[in-house]
């Protein structure tokens, strides 16, 4: 009996041990089909596959807009109600009364503020790469402005063509009245609208892990796949990256609204990480969204101002220049562009028109300028990449689906 009992011992550990490996050859298998298909989209790319990557870009780009449109169709009532609101505003806008030096204030305003909104958008939203609008927009406008107030020692720019334009208004202030604060007031509103384009693009991660959890399906995100193995092998994580993660994951699921305050606070490449935490932890909405806005659009956004002020004032500015003409050899070539572009920037500040100012175009401007187009159009490339490598990972399922199902 002991000897019966002793063999159906064994065999249920050679059955389970049999169970065991079968699972975990599965497993492996799966794993490497992954990886191989992932090679695979990743090499759907504009530079090496140019007809394929736009055809499935434009498949991908139609089912998005089906999509999209069941949607809408779906909430019609909602959109009924957008666009009698729309209707109204466009007779209001249209129709002539005193009400129009409100309207075209408003006018100026929304737009203003819907430019920096969308450009925050773009910087975090995870399209394609994402689009570092504030070193290529908001930065330079706040350089702009604190270089301005410098010199004309004032910050009450003549409206128009401020913000098109910056001229020194035709009366100045005392000599050295500019102050620091003045300069953080004038550009407050483009900051903080920027911000909270920042926090608006960091609540797609969120909304998808929390749908995720919620529905217990598996969403079609490698970030929340990365997150999910995270996890997992919690324990196990040796190097700096995870642990860092790790400890993002921790902060924001123990500390709550301050742990969410103080990730979206600081400069953080992690913060995706944070959404996504958020959203498979269920956190509340307006929990989520009220730390990220705070921490996004008003304390991080006034310790990015302050730097960028700081940086730009009138000595450091001097001082840099002066400090690029001591580099031996190449100083003084270096340095020429500099005071070109320093000295053509203070003529135009005190010309209310082109007829005065010297024309001719710095190198600096010309790089910048060009700077800027080839990162918009990487960009947009990055866009069309990601959106094809979509559409193939749409057939990869599909025939994975195929395969199950035979």
């Amino acid at each position: 009996m002991a000897e019966n009992g002793t063999d159906c011992d064994q065999r249920r550990t050679a059955m389970s041990k049999e169970q065991h490996n079968g699972n975990f050859t599965d497993s492996s298998v799966l794993s490497e089909r992954k990886r191989r298909e992932r090679e695979e989209r990743l090499n759907i790319v504009l530079w090496k596959q140019p007809l394929v990557t736009l055809q499935y870009f434009c498949l991908e780009t139609l089912i998005n807009l089906k999509e999209w449109t069941i949607k809408l169709w779906h909430r019609r009532s909602i959109l009924v109600c957008v666009l009698l609101a729309l209707a109204t505003l466009t007779a209001t806008y249209y129709i002539e009364g005193a009400h129009q030096q409100y309207v075209r204030y408003m006018e100026k305003k929304f737009f203003w503020c819907a430019y920096w909104v969308g450009l925050g958008i773009l910087s975090s939203v995870g399209l394609g790469t994402g689009l570092h609008t504030f070193l290529l927009y908001l930065g330079p406008h706040i350089a702009s402005v604190t270089l301005a107030a410098y010199e004309c020692n004032s910050v009450n720019f003549p409206e128009p063509p401020y913000p098109d334009q910056i001229i020194c208004p035709e009366e100045g202030t005392t000599q050295g009245s500019i102050s620091l604060w003045a300069i953080i007031s004038k550009v407050r509103l483009e900051a903080c609208m920027w911000g909270a384009g920042t926090a608006i693009g960091e609540l797609p991660p969120y909304f998808m892990a929390r749908a995720a959890r919620l529905s217990g399906a598996e969403p079609d995100d490698e970030e929340y796949q990365e997150f999910e193995e995270m996890l997992e092998h919690a324990e196990t994580a040796q190097d700096f990256a995870s642990r860092a993660k790790l400890a993002v994951q921790n902060l924001v699921q123990k500390v709550g609204f301050f742990g969410i305050l103080a990730c979206a606070s600081i400069p953080n490449p992690l913060f995706d990480l944070a959404g996504i935490t958020c959203g498979h932890f269920l956190v509340p909405f307006w929990t989520f969204f009220g730390a990220t806005l705070i921490g996004k659009a008003v304390i991080k956004m006034h310790i990015q101002k302050l730097f960028v002020i700081i940086t730009f004032s009138k000595h450091i500015v001097e001082q840099m220049v002066a400090l690029i003409g001591a580099i031996p050899s190449i100083g003084p070539s270096l340095q020429k562009p500099f005071q070109e572009y320093l000295e053509a920037q203070r003529i135009k500040l005190h010309h209310k028109s082109d007829g005065g100012v010297p024309q001719g175009e710095n190198w600096l401007s010309w790089m910048f300028e060009k700077l800027v187009i080839v990162m918009v159009c990487y960009f947009i490339l990055s866009i069309i990449n990601s959106m094809a490598q979509s559409y193939a990972k749409r057939l990869q399922q599909k025939m994975y689906s195929e395969e199950k199902t035979k």
